[in-house]
């Protein structure tokens, strides 16, 4: 057995002791710093442990034994299998199984079921896979988009988790040594149906869904997912080399270094964070140089390492390690795409990467399950929203580079899949896979003729690029079934569909002439309501999903009344808002406006936003209204190449469900799924969950 089989095998076999043990995680996050411990120090100590749980494993199988809840009924499967397929839209499913382009979704619909899958309010992914998770409405678990206001002053927040800072510093010079770690606590309230499982005694290994950062302790393994920040800090921010001077330009997303050729190198570094243990902020580097060798290759000098580089050629992934002082490092990986070498240079390097080997942020549970993986398979994109929408967005990147990119992260994906598919016999397994999202969103408007983002596009190269993709997931569902027994339920869902996005509606824009939101000065104000004077406004849009009202006693400088003022405000605003007409289609924008009142139910629905728009098709709120910008248009041309959407009224945008078994319910939701996995597994779903058991009497 040579050395690598010889890890892996090592690291499996601790692997399945440390699955019920603690995370042995020390760390300090984004904003604050990170991770004390390097990848050998946690193999290490989980080598111990794993020596440790060996010996008293006998006492704990007694004692488990015994305090374990038993099932209420007989099961009706030993194993599930969950394939999140993140916005497969079931009218483009329908239409290509019509075709007979997709026979394995075609035979799951005629030996067990297919129905369209009742998705959010509003229907984005945060808040949908959150239900799917818990099983219950947003009012229950407190997510309602990915971004939301922070109350105190405005700004926005992620919804999905809170990363604070280091309390208590040992300041040493110029250095500062966290004398502790930082909160990193999870937004999302209720619990995931898998740990209701382990209550039982089940194990669940759970791959990338969405809204798992950072991973929660139970009876299973994770490895999380959206929300995972990149080394920055960020959700994702590409950063871009090049020498041609004109083009310097601000950019929405990625940073854009000018580089210089001299005698054949250029010479820059790779921007990281901010070093976590500097009394003084200040950003960490790692010098590099490129090497022209001929004109479709250079070669990356990069501490010690010589790496080639083809032109239009991904690299692999290269580790970065940032050293901090007093012996810390961070680590990071990232990808390189050498774009061009004359008549200028340039050079397109993904977000940097948490290393899943040395990862500087619990991103998996246990511990050591993302090092697993890592050894199992290479290194992998760790990053929440893994694939680069916002550098094809800025055409960094073209649509090949997008393309190649999503299907390498597509095929880790499913390695880890199968082989966790393997390794697990029996109980739950849940892997979301995110391309289908990714790639619908970049091209779903080359099957659109009038779209305005087709200007200057190669319509008919890339008119297949969504077909291609569900014959790939058909051909993905092909093989899982081909894995699985008589005894395994297998569900094939999406969280949400698509609609073309055309058009963009400027919310803030509106609310400005309206004069429901008041400025400072002038018709425009910069992101984050720079100029927006709050003590005459009523309301504003921040995120995908609505409208905010002022509140007093909610918002820092609220103004609305909740008691005398809140419910006619709300319902002039609807009344004005479903009103809107464009010359674009002379339809309305908005199909419907939704008061959360009405719409959420539980101890959280006060966090939402107080309108939910229900958009057209073709329509969305705007780009810069999402992060609260005011301009002088209210709706406008969308050209970017992320040109489809869900953030629609959620009525048009269903999922899809797939099964092999049949399904009794004629108008399945997404909030149903954890309690129907719980029936087949023999229990009875908690009275919190809202969801039903879609399988009820067959």
């Amino acid at each position: 057995m040579n050395i690598r089989k010889r890890l892996v095998f090592l690291a499996s076999l601790f692997f399945l002791l440390l699955c019920a043990s603690e995370n042995s995680h020390a760390y300090i996050g984004p904003g604050a710093g990170f991770a004390l411990v390097t990848s050998f120090l946690v193999i290490f100590v989980s080598l111990i442990i794993a020596v440790v749980s060996l010996l008293i494993w006998p006492f704990r199988q007694f004692i488990w034994m015994l305090t374990r809840k038993k099932l209420d009924g007989k099961p009706k499967a030993e194993k599930v299998v969950v394939v999140g397929l993140d916005g497969m839209d079931p009218d483009i499913a329908e239409r290509f199984m019509s075709e007979g382009k997709l026979p394995h979704f075609q035979k799951l619909k005629d030996t067990g079921s297919f129905s369209r899958l009742g998705t959010t309010f509003p229907a984005v992914s945060p808040v949908a896979w959150s239900s799917f998770a818990t099983s219950v409405n947003p009012g229950k678990h407190n997510i309602f988009d990915f971004l939301k206001p922070n109350r105190k002053h405005y700004i926005a927040d992620l919804s999905s988790v809170h990363i604070g800072t280091v309390k208590r510093c040992l300041n040493i010079g110029k250095y500062k040594i966290p004398l502790g770690k930082p909160e990193i606590k999870p937004l999302r309230k209720s619990q995931p149906f898998w740990k209701v499982l382990g209550e039982y005694g089940i194990f669940s290994s759970i791959l990338r869904v969405p809204i798992t950062f950072p991973p929660e302790k139970f009876f299973g393994a994770c490895l999380s997912a959206m929300c995972i920040p990149d080394l920055k800090g960020t959700q994702g921010s590409f950063t871009f080399y090049t020498s041609d001077p004109g083009k310097t330009g601000t950019m929405y997303e990625g940073e854009r270094l000018l580089v210089e050729k001299r005698n054949g190198f250029i010479s820059s570094y790779f921007p990281g964070p901010s070093n976590p243990i500097l009394r003084k902020e200040e950003q960490m580097r790692i010098p590099f140089t490129v090497e022209i060798k001929d004109p479709d290759s250079a070669i990356l000098h990069l501490s010690g390492q010589k790496i080639k580089l083809e032109l239009n050629k991904y690299s692999g992934w290269i580790k970065l390690q940032y050293n901090a002082g007093l012996g810390i490092k961070v680590a990071g990986i990232a990808r390189i795409l050498l774009k061009s070498i004359e008549p200028h240079f340039s050079m397109y390097v993904t977000p940097i990467n948490i290393d899943p080997e040395k990862p500087a942020l619990p991103i998996s549970h246990p511990g050591i399950f993302s090092v697993y993986h890592a050894k199992l398979h290479g290194s992998y994109s760790t990053l929440g929203l893994a694939e680069d929408t916002w550098a094809l967005n800025e055409r960094i990147i073209n649509e090949d580079d997008f393309i190649k990119q999503a299907y390498d992260i597509q095929e880790t994906r499913e390695k880890m899949f199968f082989h966790t598919l393997k390794e697990n016999k029996k109980g739950l397994v849940v892997t979301v896979f995110d391309v289908t999202d990714r790639l619908q969103h970049m091209f779903i408007r080359f099957l659109h003729d009038d779209h305005p983002a087709l200007k200057g596009a190669d319509v008919k190269k890339y008119k297949n690029v969504v077909e291609d993709l569900y014959i790939r997931m058909d051909e993905l569902i092909g093989k899982t079934m081909d894995r699985l027994d008589d005894n395994t339920v297998l569900f094939v869902m999406s969280d949400h569909g698509f609609k073309p996005f055309k058009w963009g509606f400027h919310v803030n824009s509106w609310l400005h002439k309206e004069g429901y939101l008041v400025l400072k000065s002038g018709d425009e104000s910069g992101k984050w309501f720079e100029n927006v004077d709050w003590s005459k406004t009523r309301a504003y849009c921040l995120g995908m999903a609505g409208i905010y009202l002022n509140m007093k006693g909610r918002e820092a400088k609220g103004i609305v009344n909740p008691d005398s003022e809140a419910a006619g405000l709300k319902k002039e605003l609807k009344e004005k808002l479903v009103k809107i007409i464009t010359p674009m289609t002379n339809q309305p924008v908005l199909r419907d406006v939704f008061d959360a009142g009405e719409v959420f139910e539980g101890p959280y629905k006060d966090e939402a936003p107080d309108l939910i728009l229900g958009y057209h098709e073709g329509y969305r709120v705007s780009w810069d209204a999402a992060i609260g910008k005011v301009t002088k248009d209210i709706i406008e041309d969308n050209t970017k190449s992320w040109s489809a959407d869900h953030c629609v009224d959620p009525r048009i945008v269903p999922g899809v469900l797939f099964s092999n078994r049949k399904v009794a319910s004629g108008n399945p939701s997404i909030i149903d799924m954890g309690a129907t996995i719980l029936n087949l597994f023999g229990i009875n779903p908690p009275a919190y969950m809202d969801g039903k058991n879609i399988m009820e009497g067959l």
